[in-house]
């Protein structure tokens, strides 16, 4: 073969892998934008860079690979079924003991599925593998809640926040909204004094 042959079988080898490159680059974005949803988008605003936020995700990945996520047992789903009930019925009387005990309540939950509960966001991180679609909502339940250790929320803010606790504890238990009661009531919404 001669020298222009070689030169030409090198460019076409050489466009042929940037365009496979290219392509499974590609591929492997929308896989992440499609596992995380927002979660993709806040940390690349995290970070400033796709591909330093993409590499998070995928550490992310690796972790929650190496946790033993265990189901609950048919006892323990009532169980704790019947221990939201318990929060739920509670925020008439003490809206923010509510929210406390639903942040706890869920704190629990998690350990006994077999995610890590340290610190906030290690449970964000490890959630978002598999519960992207409630993140955001569990962010803004621990905001509030946090608002509240501050006594700065106000009784609609923490019917929100018990709300979005709500909404992760049926996703977390496999909840079907036709035949679970954690779906069947809504916290009252109550009058903040003036």
């Amino acid at each position: 073969m001669s020298t222009t042959g070689w030169v030409v079988t090198a460019v076409v080898v050489a466009a042929v892998v940037v365009i496979v490159v290219v392509v499974w680059s590609r591929a492997r974005r929308r896989g992440l934008q499609q596992r995380f949803g927002p979660e993709y988008e806040r940390q690349v605003a995290r970070h400033g860079d796709r591909g330093a936020a993409e590499r998070e995700l995928r550490e992310r990945e690796q972790r929650h690979a190496e946790l033993d996520i265990r189901e609950l047992s048919d006892a323990q789903r009532q169980h704790y079924t019947e221990q939201w009930d318990h929060v739920q019925a509670g925020f008439v009387e003490d809206p923010s003991e509510a929210v406390n005990a639903a942040d706890a309540l869920l704190t629990r939950l998690m350990a006994d599925l077999g995610y890590p509960t340290g610190d906030f966001e290690d449970q964000a991180s490890t959630l978002s593998v598999e519960h992207s679609r409630t993140l955001g909502r569990y962010r803004l339940a621990h905001e509030i809640s946090v608002a509240n250790e501050r006594h700065e929320a106000s009784t609609e803010q923490l019917r929100q926040a018990l709300v979005h606790y709500r909404t992760l504890a049926e996703e977390l238990l496999g909840a079907d909204t036709a035949d679970t009661t954690i779906t069947s009531e809504q916290p009252p919404q109550q009058r903040n004094p003036s």
